[in-house]
């Protein structure tokens, strides 16, 4: 099953706002969102304050094909909070 990796960008937002605010591809199996997924920056703020200048925190997204992947790559691509995408098989 292929997976969509993401780079969201989550500067000046507070928690996992900027991700709640991604458009989903309609056409996912899961997505899943957090530091465990790879992250930027200096995030040694309180939970409750907003994230510093350049952070940013991973995303992973299961499709069911490969083409699907490349689909969804495009649309994630194309939002703004969004800043890398790669396909992994």
């Amino acid at each position: 099953m292929p997976l969509l990796k993401l780079k969201i960008d989550v500067s000046g937002t507070v928690g996992d706002a900027a991700w709640r605010e991604i458009r989903q591809f309609d056409q996912i199996q899961s997505a899943d969102f957090g530091p465990q997924y790879g992250g930027g920056g200096n995030c040694n703020h309180p939970p409750d304050k907003p994230h510093g200048k350049g952070e940013w925190i991973g995303a992973e997204i299961r499709l069911k094909t490969p083409l699907l992947a490349q689909y969804a790559m495009s649309h994630y691509l194309e939002q703004e909070r969004v800043l890398d995408a790669d396909v992994e098989d």
